[in-house]
């Protein structure tokens, strides 16, 4: 036996090179003193792959500023020759690969720094990865490390090269110096503004897509998200809070225990202080530990006291020095204590993992799905990121719980999309169709609702039974063929497929209409806002009938040729009711004030999805004088105090006046809330109970729980539209919106009221009864004309995580639709 022993510590021994080294002699500092560039992260990992057979590295894409995304499997010698077949083993006990297994091997994955300015933990998982490798071989006998040493190394760096720049030599660790405040935006978010953390479900950014290709390549049995909170906070993990979403089998809740006592185990040793089973909750799908506790694994989120904030050492409230160097030493306890509990329990956890994916007893067996076939088709581009099948049905009837009704209904569902959970992902799948999640506990740390069917503008039914789908969707290229002795085309407005079409038009200088009333030629009828596309406006452009159905047919729109500008209605082509799209130049506020999070959807959509130029503004450097150069000035959510003054406003309202156009989105409507010279009115409460009348009498230990009464904790609301309205062309006159809050403002006395709530009817997630009271009879899209110019308000963010896909045509609408002036000097 000794022999045995002993030759087994000479093979794990030889798994690691004598050249290889620790972190500090291969940066040069230890770690926790300095914080590392990105780069010097990647050329450590790069330095132990080459020098142990225990450790590959490689690259799973690059993020928007051409850094590397990058991952490291560690496993033993042994492991790794054989790594794919583990791999694969895996993939087959749930059914997502052909072929029987009975794997043992645990698969433990670790995400570092998703928040850039959370950074410890990259410092973390270099020591992390040397420990392992060094002290904790035998865990590796069989456990199967994934460490993503960086999942943001846009902020991270945005964070580190700014704190590098500024901190003193010695540090200061006074909160008051100027290391310990970070500028707008802040390391948090990506390239965008994107909060990665958030993004996991909806994979709206290339971080997260090209991460999720591996991700499901692998299906880890436990899965760390590595943070930072708040400095007086000591350090948070498992088990979680409560909501727990129901779909959380009772082995996830005690496997989460069970880790959290090892970790206590170890704190305790140290005398370091934690807390559990508080703040972060398992409900909302897109978090890094929701996402994965719904695809099966152990989904965990560890909070370690810091933040930007802390930087390489900072003097708490409490009275004591939190450094750097102590987040790292915490982050590395509870990774490698996960390690340990991975490998204690590898057997257990496959055969958990296995039961989890078995979904007989799901209430609704099959989702099916119908609307604009554009919309169907961004929704299976969604489906496919997560490899979730799904099929069409060709015809028939189906019955259950109707997303539109809100009840029991039946549909006609011919052609209809039907995605099943009689797959392995089947609980993913109700989690992503949920048309309203049970809530034990309605303090929540994110939104309660997102319910796909309504986040893509979609009609659904909710089937108890198993729909078949028996037939392929007919994919097909649309093959438009130019006709220069027509009058003109016309293409129809539905979708954000329609907009990029328009975007490609007017950036190739394309002159476009559309129609403010409902169109027919030839027989074939064209709802309002579709495209006239006329020879006579493009009449001195020589390429231009090749250049048109070029575009339309890269973006897969259908042109209808008209021979004739006479219309078979009284609306022709030269009608007034017809109007030319100008090219709009528009400016959107950055910097501070702004909410850096609604700023980077904007941005993001704008040069992502919609490809249209803009130019941001930074609010330290706006002059109303420079908005003589702009057409449209889009004002994210925020706090604008330097626009408040007397003078800035009778500026910004002239150049209204002379033709602009204004879009202000949530919080920036305040700026013209109650203003004069702006038809916006906060709404205001009628009634005050006695109870209120009286003053808050709440005892101190309930004021948090009768505190949620004023909550809306982003719900979905049932709103009315106006289609006739050009905010809202291409839509019907109803419209799912995600409600983030309660403020609430009147009706507009002489404006438009194109989005509105007569009697607040929430389909999906938690609303206070106060809040929900708030908004009888209040404005949430509407339209305000100031002179020659108008003043946009969406109270509700249509462009909300650029994943609320029904939403994203309202703005598109306003900023080429709405009172669409040419704007004069």
């Amino acid at each position: 036996m000794l022999k045995n022993i002993s030759f087994i510590f000479l093979f794990i021994c030889a798994s690691v090179s004598a050249q290889l080294q620790s972190p500090a002699e291969f940066l040069g500092y230890e770690i926790g003193t300095e914080f590392s560039r990105h780069a010097d992260v990647v050329r450590y990992f790069e330095h132990v792959a080459a020098n142990s057979d225990m450790v590959t590295y490689d690259t799973y894409g690059k993020t928007n500023e051409r850094r590397p995304l990058t991952y490291a499997v560690v496993t033993s010698a042994q492991n790794m020759s054989n790594i794919d077949q583990i791999r694969r083993d895996n993939l087959k006990n749930i059914g997502l690969e052909n072929g029987s297994a009975n794997p043992q091997t645990a698969i433990v994955w670790l995400s570092y720094n998703v928040h850039g300015n959370e950074a410890s933990s990259t410092e973390a998982a270099m020591s992390t990865l040397y420990k392992l490798i060094t002290e904790k071989q035998a865990w590796l006998q069989n456990t199967v490390v994934i460490i993503d040493p960086c999942v943001n190394p846009d902020g991270r760096d945005r964070y580190a090269n700014w704190y590098n720049q500024v901190k003193a030599t010695p540090y200061n660790k006074k909160q008051a110096a100027a290391e310990h405040n970070e500028p707008w935006p802040g390391g948090r978010p990506n390239h965008y503004l994107f909060d990665l953390n958030r993004d996991w479900a909806w994979a709206t950014q290339v971080e997260t897509q090209q991460r999720l290709t591996i991700y499901n390549q692998w299906m880890p049995h436990i899965h760390v998200d590595f943070h930072e909170q708040g400095i007086n906070e000591p350090y948070y993990f498992a088990p979680a809070a409560e909501p727990y979403h129901e779909i959380i089998t009772p082995f996830q809740r005690t496997f989460q225990t069970k880790i959290g006592k090892n970790h206590a185990r170890y704190f305790d040793q140290e005398g370091w202080l934690f807390f559990t089973r508080e703040r972060f909750d398992l409900l909302y799908p897109s978090y890094g530990d929701t996402y994965p506790m719904f695809m099966g694994a152990i989904g965990m989120t560890y909070e370690q006291a810091g933040h930007g904030r802390a930087g390489l050492g900072i003097d708490t409230d409490e009275g004591y020095e939190l450094t750097l160097v102590d987040r790292v030493a915490h982050h590395t306890t509870t990774g490698l204590s996960t390690i340990e509990m991975g490998s204690q329990n590898a057997a257990q956890l496959n055969s958990e993992f296995k039961k989890f994916f078995q979904n007989d007893n799901l209430k609704y067996k099959s989702y099916v799905v119908k609307g604009n076939p554009d919309k169907i088709d961004a929704l299976t581009k969604l489906l496919q990121k997560h490899n979730i099948k799904y099929g069409f049905k060709s015809s028939g009837t189906v019955s259950g719980y109707s997303y539109s009704t809100n009840g029991q209904a039946s549909m006609n569902a011919a052609n209809a999309l039907v995605v099943s959970t009689n797959q392995p992902k089947g609980k993913m799948i109700k989690v992503l169709f949920e048309p309203n999640a049970q809530l034990e506990e309605p303090l929540t740390y994110d939104i309660t609702a997102w319910s796909i069917p309504h986040a893509y503008g979609l009609d659904a039914v909710a089937s108890t039974s198993l729909v078949s789908a028996d037939k392929e969707l007919s994919t097909y290229n649309i093959n438009n063929v130019a006709s220069p002795n027509g009058a003109g085309y016309i293409s129809r407005w539905n979708s954000m497929y329609d907009a990029q079409f328009l975007a490609e038009l007017l950036t190739e200088d394309i002159r476009v209409r559309f129609s403010e009333k409902d169109l027919k030629f030839g027989g074939t009828d064209f709802k309002k806002g579709s495209l006239v596309i006329t020879k006579s406006d493009n009449r001195n452009n020589p390429d231009f009938h090749q250049k048109v159905v070029e575009i339309a047919n890269k973006h897969n729109r259908q042109l209808y040729t008209s021979p004739t500008s006479f219309g078979d209605t009284r609306t022709d082509f030269g009608s007034p009711d017809v109007k030319l799209i100008n090219n709009q130049r528009i400016a959107v506020l950055r910097g501070k004030g702004t909410s850096s999070l609604n700023y980077g959807a904007i941005w993001h959509f704008f040069e992502t999805q919609l490809h249209y130029p803009i130019t941001s503004i930074d609010t330290d450097a706006f002059r109303p004088s420079v908005l003589a150069g702009f057409d449209v000035l889009i004002l994210p959510s925020g706090w604008y105090s330097s626009l408040s003054s007397e003078s800035t406003m009778d500026d910004i309202k002239a150049w209204v006046r002379r033709g602009g156009k204004i879009i202000a989105i949530g919080g920036a409507n305040n700026v013209f809330a109650n203003k004069d010279g702006f038809d916006l009115k906060t709404n205001k409460t009628d009634d005050v109970s006695e109870e209120d009348s009286k003053g808050n009498l709440t005892p101190y230990d309930q004021r948090e729980r009768e505190s949620v009464k004023d909550f809306i904790t982003g719900s979905i609301y049932k709103i009315k539209l106006d289609p006739t309205h050009p905010m809202a062309f291409g839509y019907d006159d109803t419209y799912y919106s995600l409600k983030l809050g309660s403020t609430s403002y009147s009706f507009l006395e002489n404006g438009f009221n194109v989005g509105y709530i007569e009697e607040p009817t929430s389909v999906s997630g938690f609303s206070g009864d106060n809040a929900k009271a708030k908004l009888k009879n209040s404005m949430v899209f509407g339209e305000a004309r100031v002179g020659s110019g108008s003043v946009i308000y969406m109270v509700d963010d249509v462009l909300f995580r650029s994943f609320w896909e029904n939403g994203k045509l309202l703005m598109v609408n306003s900023i080429f639709f709405v009172n669409n002036n040419k704007f004069t000097l």
